[in-house]
């Protein structure tokens, strides 16, 4: 592990860049940045090479820097390409300070007991040793759904975070454990509950020396997750923005003292292909000031 990365993780003021987009979602991505499925129809390599186009330009710009931004989290396609002739996580520690985490999993399972957990994720362990070893990864991110609640359902949900998040741990990463709540949930208050409930018992049976952090739908009660902010084997807990506009995320960010965003959509709002490089960087600057402003509050 490295400890300068750790302790940037979990003491520099800041937040997470979400740019993740797996394929599933590079299409809606894409649309929102301006460019529409005709520009590359089929062609998958060719909507690979347009998305990381547009994370190349974020990153790349004057306002994505450490002043600001703690880590970005990459799709493995991003992680296995370059940018400006360095690897990406690289590039973004190297050249930027920020701290590089790659999203792990697979994509999810049908709905079942109103979640959604992950697929399996097969060749786990040796894309965790490649991450560590031959990209200078330094943590992983990965997803699930709870779709309303449920205790049956909660409780599988979580038991997989952590069953993953141990073995990336054992392979001396940190992971970031992401079980979403769905901001249009029936019951989310006590979806939240359950969710809430269901990792501190989780959390008290890991080792002293262990380290995660957690990625979580910003809460309906306020201060819900203060005690995993307090939590000396909690490196942070952020906050997806989950569907909600920047505007609304940021809102509710600043109303939970030490929780950070880990925003993807809301992050790139108002970005698009079309823009000047000086509007483009107008406009990102401004996504990251507001951003920023909410996650040290």
């Amino acid at each position: 592990m490295n400890t300068t990365q750790l302790d940037r993780m979990h003491s520099a003021p800041g937040f997470i860049a979400a740019l993740d987009q797996s394929g599933g979602s590079t299409p809606r991505a894409l649309k929102a940045y301006g460019i529409e499925e005709d520009a590359y129809g089929d062609d998958k390599d060719k909507m690979f090479d347009l998305i990381h186009e547009m994370r190349t330009r974020i990153i790349t710009s004057p306002s994505f820097t450490a002043a600001h931004i703690l880590a970005a989290i990459l799709f493995e396609q991003t992680m296995d390409r370059e940018i400006e002739g360095l690897p990406t996580a690289d590039f973004l520690w190297e050249r930027k300070g920020i701290v590089p985490i790659l999203k792990i999993d697979k994509g999810l399972e049908d709905e079942a007991d109103h979640v959604r957990a992950m697929k399996p994720i097969p060749g786990l362990d040796e894309t965790l040793a490649r991450a560590r070893d031959e990209k200078h990864i330094f943590g992983t991110k990965a997803r699930s759904v709870i779709l309303d609640a449920d205790d049956a359902g909660v409780a599988r949900i979580v038991d997989q975070q952590f069953e993953i998040g141990n073995r990336v741990r054992a392979a001396g990463l940190v992971p970031i454990l992401e079980p979403e709540v769905d901001i249009h949930a029936a019951h989310k208050e006590q979806a939240e509950d359950q969710l809430h409930a269901g990792i501190r018992e989780l959390i008290d049976g890991l080792p002293e020396d262990a380290r995660i952090m957690l990625k979580l739908t910003p809460p309906t009660s306020d201060g819900l997750y203060s005690d995993f902010i307090a939590d000396p084997k909690v490196v942070r807990v952020a906050a997806l923005s989950g569907g909600y506009s920047r505007h609304d995320a940021n809102e509710i960010l600043s109303r939970n003292h030490g929780l950070i965003a880990s925003f993807s959509r809301a992050l790139s709002e108002g970005l698009s292909a079309g823009q000047s490089a000086e509007d483009f960087d107008a406009t990102l600057a401004s996504s990251i000031a507001s951003i920023y402003q909410a996650s040290i509050s």
